[in-house]
């Protein structure tokens, strides 16, 4: 009499297959992160510049509606108070640079080691007007704040 057993346990294509489905998934993930961490860096420094424009407006209010200087003075009264910072989410500081022309700003200068800030551009007597562009003329009071974003684009806000 034969007798026959039954094997147990997983052929070497079963695991070949789930090996391969596995790979793909780690694959897929280590391809879509940097880009998701991008994308949180550049939801913080948008974040970031509400919160400029926000102290901007405080300052004026405080000076009879004239417009701050926004220097290293400025973030230290308005932005950098009780223990709070303001810095990319890099750890790079910002510093704030004037840009006349109307334009859209180009480039992410945070990635570059030999930045020691990430430039928040400010134009006054303007607002955004799409695209990273503003139009200029658009009274005394008026400011608009624009940054590079890492991801692409720019952010632009105004009061």
């Amino acid at each position: 009499m034969n007798v026959q057993t039954k094997k147990e346990g997983f052929t070497i294509i079963e695991v070949v297959l789930v090996l391969a489905i596995a790979g793909l998934i780690f694959l897929m993930v280590f391809i879509a992160l940097p880009a998701l961490q991008r994308n949180q860096r550049d939801t913080a420094r948008k974040n970031d510049m509400s919160r400029a424009q926000t102290a901007i407006v405080n300052a004026a209010n405080d000076n009879r509606g004239k417009l701050p200087t926004l220097n290293n003075a400025f973030i230290a009264k308005y932005l950098a108070i009780n223990g709070d910072e303001f810095v990319d989410p890099a750890g790079k500081n910002y510093a704030f640079a004037e840009l006349t022309e109307a334009t859209s700003p180009t480039g992410f200068d945070g990635t570059d080691s030999g930045q020691t800030a990430v430039r928040v551009y400010y134009t006054t007597g303007a607002v955004c007007a799409g695209n990273g562009a503003v139009t200029l003329n658009q009274g005394a009071r008026k400011v608009a704040l624009r940054l590079v974003l890492e991801g692409g684009g720019v952010s632009c806000v105004n009061n």
